[in-house]
């Protein structure tokens, strides 16, 4: 039976597009496969890892049947990559096989049957709903999602705090030695006090999915699951369970030692003291006196490195230690021209913020060098 007829980018794009969470190596060989279903012309693409699942649809179909299969996302996508750019391919199913055709080359790829394909049962019911531009909620993700952890024992933090309140969407994210804290406002809403932790794979597809674009992404929670809609694209994702750290009390205030300074010009300085850092101990000093940053960092060979940069400071000299790659992560994902430092002492934390704009905080530990 032909069931998909069409340009090769056609196909490829809905294809790339739900692949991203399947996994390479996993219990259930059918999870290494995407789920084709054709109704008519419209042709459905879902990828799904048992706790993120991931669907779009494209009018690629030929003829008014009705049919489903599952098919290696890997090797259908290199298959399509390899073909030349513009040409027609059409795919045929016959006797559990997906014969894949364009020109003169031909693929037979075996195929599992649909029925066993485990699908997320999708919740009938959520308990907030709102939308945002991708852009803003791209802009929100961007802004905090290199503070999630990775595997770490506390489950909890593995992954993101959406918070919604009133006319307000804040997300934040830590893994105990930093934290990034950003948010925005929806005019005229009136969204129910709620927190929600998404999981760090589920924020990291979403970042790649998301346009640059005024168009909404519809967002559904409820207490154990989150749906998003944009385009033709719907994601629905487990959340994880667990409590997460109070953020408030985390992110410090009254701090009287204020540095601003150019975002470009102290993130050169880190790049070039952090050579000579090793990958064990990523140590940075920052000696602060005024109008003048010392950066100095130091390795288990006697080497070391000293760079110094003019910056806005008028507050008592101070020495902090930092880990530099907790800095360059921040510095590496603000647009902004300048950005500002608070400190209290050598021995709390520093608090890094944007001029005048209060919607970003970033905590990071200090450490002793």
């Amino acid at each position: 039976m032909l069931f998909i007829k069409a340009d090769r980018d056609a196909i490829l794009k809905p294809l790339q597009t739900v692949a991203g969470i399947v996994e390479r190596r996993h219990t259930l060989p059918i999870l290494a496969n995407v789920l084709l279903r054709k109704h008519g012309p419209v042709v459905s693409f879902l990828a799904s890892d048992v706790e993120i699942q991931v669907q779009t649809t494209a009018e690629l179909g030929a003829g008014p049947e009705e049919a489903a299969t599952t098919v290696s996302a890997k090797k259908l996508i290199d298959i399509l990559r390899a073909l030349p750019e513009g040409v027609e391919v059409s795919i045929r199913l016959a006797d559990k096989r997906a014969t894949i055709q364009a020109g003169k080359s031909r693929f037979a790829l075996q195929t599992l049957g649909a029925e066993d394909f485990p699908t997320v049962a999708v919740n009938e019911q959520f308990s907030a709903s709102f939308s945002l531009p991708q852009k803003q909620l791209k802009h929100l993700f961007q802004m905090v999602h290199f503070a999630m952890a990775q595997a770490d024992i506390r489950y909890y933090l593995n992954g993101l705090l959406l918070v919604t309140d009133g006319e307000f969407v804040r997300v934040v994210a830590t893994d105990g030695h930093r934290l990034a804290y950003c948010q925005a406002r929806i005019e005229g809403a009136a969204l129910a006090k709620q927190e929600v932790i998404i999981p760090r794979k589920t924020v990291l597809e979403l970042q790649r999915l998301l346009a640059d674009s005024d168009e909404p992404v519809a967002i559904d929670v409820s207490g154990n699951q989150v749906r998003l809609r944009f385009g033709e694209v719907e994601m629905v994702s487990k959340l994880v369970e667990g409590k997460f750290p109070d953020y408030q009390r985390v992110i410090p205030s009254g701090y009287s030692k204020h540095m601003i300074c150019s975002r470009d010009v102290i993130a050169s300085s880190l790049a070039r003291a952090s050579i000579l850092t090793s990958d064990k101990f990523k140590g940075v000093r920052l000696s602060l006196a005024p109008g003048l940053l010392k950066v100095q960092t130091s390795n288990a060979e006697q080497e070391e490195a000293v760079d110094e940069i003019e910056v806005d400071y008028t507050a008592d000299p101070i020495e902090i230690g930092f880990n530099v790659s907790y800095l360059q992560d921040v510095l590496g994902n603000l647009k902004t021209e300048q950005v500002q430092i608070d400190f209290g002492d050598a021995n709390t934390s520093a608090l890094l913020t944007v001029p005048d704009d209060g919607d970003f905080k970033y905590v990071v530990m200090p450490m002793r060098i």
